[in-house]
């Protein structure tokens, strides 16, 4: 390498995988040096300190930021709460009567197919509503005054659908609930990522997927308590349990600091420090707030030369369309990687013979099972890192519905089958939620720019939704007896879309693990290969260049 002077800067000439034919790989020499010249020897050094900690030393420093951003996320309880409860009101008599209608030739009320489709979308319509809008109110007022206000937008739709007198209401209902949920499924990940370190950024964000399976696990308990009731009180109940977060969350929310990644996005440093302050302990003798917001100030400044926008179209231009690329792709492999078949290893068991009541409980087994895998996925996360866990993840996951593909083609009335096929749902209950359930939400918060998160998210999280309500509509076809009635022959459809995300992980999906955001943003802007991630070494606080070379050890000094 040769050396370079600040009056005439040079670009490195290099022939690894970050660089494209041996073009040369330019940094900060493209950049202002006047903008970053006084930041970066206090931004290095609180990047050092900041990727030096243990996990330990994470958790003495920044206690009270794991604490406010479990706050913030449990927020999402309220979504994985609500989500699962219309598809199980269904088969209930009362709401059937309430909101369906009688059908003569069996002489039972039931809520129509279009009324269905139309109720259990009408929520992701309005989430995706939801989630653009708050990709352009949270960058302009913040995180916290934004869920702030759909908290208390939360708490008033409730008693729509609460208090809903026929189905047109009830739908009504759940499009303005579905608003809020969208603030919440932005701003938990992307506050997560903000105010932790990086040692500590994959357990916060994934946490995420925590909240979800809680949610889940309380709606099922709360729906096995009422099947026994014949009454209205069977969903008005499940609806008012709801109630019971935003107060809670209200307050929590109130007292919480802002991101200090956003109050320096709007030049607020003085403000960011004393947020940063209110994140971590008091006292501590390695810490130092003004080297850290230099940190934030100089990564921040790095990216608006790269891409000066904030903007929604600022998602796809240059590097930071790859970076949506990687926040959706993974994202919507959340969805068609057959996780939808998770839910109906009750239905199979029913088929078995076995009791609704013990259905119930099952569900309830399934979600615990589910809970257990993401705590393992934190410590599985800290050892191998995201991409590893990811790949392996989806090729469990493949054998798995191999598997299920192949008990569909025995007879139906073969029930020790439908016993296998519960079981083995069960296993891939597991295996997702230990693997591409929960390191989404640390991807995607990790591979968005830090000016374009919250749009990023929104972006990719929206191609989620939409992707589940094409997903919804495969699945009831394929398992409904009177439509294509597949059975578990459906796991050989769901085996190639896993494999599909398969090919593209290997491909095209980036390690982060140990980077901090700066470093992500070189790695990009210098078009890194995904498989070459992880062993690339970058320097984001040399001001005049930044040397890459994968084929040195990593123990060895930045040249």
């Amino acid at each position: 390498m040769s050396d370079k002077s600040h009056d005439q800067p040079e670009a490195v000439h290099d022939e690894t995988p970050g660089s494209r034919h041996g073009e040369p790989i330019v940094h900060h020499s493209a950049l202002h040096e006047s903008k970053l010249i006084n930041l970066t020897d206090e931004a290095r050094q609180g990047a050092e300190m900041e990727k030096n900690m243990s996990l330990r030393q994470s958790l003495r420093l920044y206690p009270k930021a794991v604490f406010w951003s479990i706050v913030l996320s449990t927020a999402l309880v309220m979504e994985g709460y609500d989500t699962l409860l219309l598809a199980n009101f269904y088969g209930l008599p009362t709401f059937a009567k309430k909101y369906g209608t009688l059908d003569p030739a069996t002489g039972k009320y039931s809520v129509s197919a279009p009324w269905r489709s139309g109720l259990s979308n009408g929520a992701a319509v309005g989430e995706i509503l939801g989630l653009f809008l708050t990709g352009l109110v949270s960058e302009r007022i913040g995180y916290r005054k934004t869920i702030l206000g759909a908290l208390f937008m939360i708490t008033g739709f409730i008693f729509i659908t609460f208090f809903a007198v026929d189905v047109k209401m009830l739908l009504v209902g759940e499009i303005l609930c579905g608003l809020p949920w969208g603030v919440f499924q932005t701003i938990t990940t992307a506050y997560a990522s903000e105010v932790c370190p990086v040692s500590l950024r994959a357990h916060l964000t994934t946490y995420n997927n925590l909240c979800w399976v809680i949610g889940h696990f309380i709606a099922s308990g709360v729906l096995r308590g009422m099947v026994g009731n014949n009454t209205a009180q069977a969903y008005r109940i499940p609806f008012g349990v709801q109630w019971a977060w935003p107060p809670l969350l209200i307050v929590g929310v109130y007292f919480a600091p802002e991101s200090p990644w956003w109050l320096v996005r709007k030049g607020r440093l003085e403000e960011a420090k004393h947020s940063l302050l209110r994140l971590t302990s008091a006292n501590h003798p390695d810490f130092d707030a003004d080297k850290t917001i230099a940190m934030m100030a100089h990564t921040n400044e790095i990216e608006k030369e790269i891409s000066s926008g904030t903007r929604y179209v600022d998602c796809f231009k240059g590097v930071d369309l790859r970076r949506t690329e990687i926040c959706t792709a993974a994202w919507v492999a959340q969805s068609i990687c057959g996780s939808a078949f998770i839910g109906y290893s009750t239905t199979f068991y029913e088929q078995a013979g076995l009791p609704i009541v013990d259905a119930f409980d099952l569900s309830l087994a399934l979600y615990a099972i589910a809970a257990v895998g993401t705590m393992l996925s934190w410590w599985v996360m800290t050892f191998f890192g995201r991409r590893k866990i990811y790949v392996l993840g989806l090729s469990t996951m493949c054998v798995i519905l191999f598997i299920v593909g192949m008990l569909g083609i025995a007879p139906k009335s073969n029930k020790s089958v439908s016993w296998a096929v519960g079981s083995m749902l069960l296993v891939f209950a597991f295996v997702y939620d230990s693997s591409v359930g929960p390191v989404c939400y640390s991807l995607v918060a990790e591979m968005s720019s830090t000016r374009l998160r919250a749009k990023t998210i929104v972006i990719a999280r929206n191609c989620y939704n939409i992707a589940g309500l094409v997903v919804n509509v495969l699945i009831n076809y394929q398992l409904t007896p009177t439509a294509w009635n597949w059975g578990a022959k459906a796991g050989f459809f769901w085996m190639g879309t896993c494999f599909l995300c398969l090919v593209w992980s290997f491909f095209r999906l980036p390690e982060p693990k140990g980077r901090n955001y700066a470093e992500l943003d070189i790695l990009f802007e210098s078009r890194v290969s995904a498989r070459h991630f992880a062993r690339t070494k970058v320097n984001p606080y040399q001001v005049e260049t930044v040397s890459i070379e994968s084929a040195k050890p990593k123990s060895e000094p930045f040249p």
